[in-house]
């Protein structure tokens, strides 16, 4: 079982830049539906012209806020696991981290908790920026495990596209499993559908 240092995050945003801290400060403070691209700009304390420059609209803003959030969490995890031996354990350890980091992860919790109808395109319509970019850093470890042997042969992006779904279903459904399920208990479950789905025939 991971250890109370793996499943830790930090209460903050990963961000550095004004524009996406600010964007982080009015999600937290209000939501994403009533987060507005003139209350960024003045939270940041730069002009909506500057915005504008920069992201063109509070779409983008968010994109970019949502993407380097969970690309942080991403990184972190590949950290924690780097240690083992094989890339299909690492993809299975990973994996499973960045779901219960996500889960409790203040940022998203917020828009789960909030604003959950502006995620449902992302889940029924189309993949945004975010799990594109999720789905690119997954596939490389994935192309290492084929590599290696560690994995079955299969196409990366196939392969990483599945295993986002699997994931942001344990992550979207987190009320739900909360009200239903012992604490933890879906963790061990998350790794063995990963570990299956990724093996190699003996």
């Amino acid at each position: 079982m991971p250890s109370q240092r793996h499943i830790a995050v930090v209460p903050g945003p990963v961000v550095t830049d004004p524009v996406l801290r600010a964007a982080h400060a009015c999600v937290m403070d209000v939501g994403l539906r009533r987060t507005t691209l003139a209350d960024v700009a003045r939270r940041a304390g730069v002009s909506r012209m500057t915005v504008y420059r920069q992201f063109t609209d509070l779409t983008g803003i968010v994109s970019a806020l949502l993407t380097q959030e969970l690309v942080a969490l991403l990184d972190s995890a590949w950290d924690d696991t780097a240690p083992l031996p094989t890339a299909r354990e690492r993809l299975v350890e990973a994996g499973a981290l960045v779901v219960e980091r996500l889960v409790h992860h203040p940022l998203y919790r917020r828009v789960l908790d909030v604003d959950p109808e502006l995620l449902l395109p992302l889940v029924v319509d189309r993949f945004g920026s975010t799990q594109r970019a999720a789905i690119d850093v997954v596939a490389g470890i994935v192309a290492q495990g084929v590599a290696e042997g560690s994995v079955r042969p299969v196409d990366p992006h196939l392969a990483a596209t599945c295993l986002l779904l699997t994931a942001q279903s344990f992550v979207f459904s987190a009320r739900v499993v909360e009200a239903e399920i012992e604490a933890g208990a879906t963790a061990g479950e998350l790794r063995r559908l990963f570990d299956g789905y990724l093996a190699a025939a003996a």
